[in-house]
Parts: structure tokens; sequence; C-alpha cells
């Protein structure tokens, strides 16, 4: 488990807090929408979520060392830094929005803006990467508006209801969080 506890980063609409006891049973009723595993190049697969796996889900969370639950009115994903290179100075990031009622709200782009905050500002950060199937429009959407740029694609590294698909890899650079507008992270 993470010894540290990370800070709750609040936005307009969003709050990136730790997990707690309610969010079990949260996720267990969200289950496991086809077309947002999909989105994560996950292929069909029971949509029902058993208890048990959603407690996995919510330990998984614990504990990562960078990892958040999506809270807008009530638990809608998660959001984590993984692979973080103090020396480098970057990371990965990886955002899933669950609640399939709360997708095409911007609520994904906010959240991704609170973490580039702390990950610029609080870890002090050089970059950030992210990876997305290349058929997930909606996500690289998310990414631009905040900023990402594309740096390249894994050509057929995703295998989905037997089909390959290319992996599209953007990152973004502090300076170009900055030019984004974005200003320091909110706890």
């Amino acid at each position: 488990m993470n010894n540290i506890p990370l800070p709750k980063l609040r936005g307009a609409r969003v709050v990136l807090r730790q997990p707690r006891d309610g969010d079990v049973e949260a996720r267990r009723k969200q289950g496991r929408d086809p077309e947002i595993v999909r989105m994560y190049g996950g292929g069909p697969g029971n949509s029902s979520m058993t208890d048990a796996e959603a407690d996995r889900w919510v330990q998984r969370l614990q504990n990562h060392g960078h990892a958040w639950v999506i809270d807008a009115d009530g638990l809608i994903g998660s959001i984590r830094l993984d692979c973080i290179d103090m020396h480098d100075r970057r990371a990965s990031m990886a955002v899933g929005i669950d609640d399939k009622e709360r997708l095409n709200q911007g609520l994904g782009t906010e959240a991704i803006r609170l973490i580039l905050g702390y990950a610029f500002d609080v870890l002090r950060l050089h970059r950030i990467s992210i990876r997305v199937v290349a058929y997930n429009k909606r996500a690289i959407r998310a990414y631009e508006k905040c900023g990402f740029k594309v740096e390249g694609s894994e050509r057929e590294a995703a295998l989905v209801d037997g089909v390959r698909h290319d992996d599209i890899k953007m990152g973004i650079l502090e300076r170009e969080f900055r030019a984004n507008g974005a200003g320091p992270a909110t706890a």
C-alpha cells in the first residue's frame, strides 16, 4: 500500500481522491460496458462485475503509488501515473471513465488536466506519455485538448476481437502544458 497519502485534487466538476469503502459497490454497479472495454483495447467478456472483482479494482488503486478515483458526484473512473522516473523526470499516464452515462461531458479532460498539474507542479516531471488504441477517437480528442501531441504509432500492437490495431503514442512536455493555459495544481 502507498505509505504517503496522495493529495485530493479538485477541479470545477471533478475530484481526484483516494478510494474509499463505498467505491467497491459503486464500481460493481458500473460493471464493464462492452463499448468502454473495447476503447481500452479489450475484447468481449462478461459485462457484470462481482464484488470480488470490484474489490480487486479498488485494491489495485490503493496499492498503487500514484492512482486516484475520479469522482464527479460519485465514482466514475480512475486515473494514475505509471513508470515514474525521477531521474529523467517522466512518467506514463492511464485514465478511464467507466460510467457510460458520464462520457462526453469533459470530465475525463478535467481529470487529465488535474493530474498533469500534479505531475508538473508537485512531482516536477518534464514529460508525460500515453498510449491509446488508434480507433479511440474520443480519448485522442481529450488528450489533444489537454496539449498532448501525437509522437508516433506502434503498428498492429493491439489485438482486439481478433483484429490488429495500431497504438498511438502521445506525449506532453511541461512547457506545452503551460502554453495550453494550465496553472498550478489545486489540492
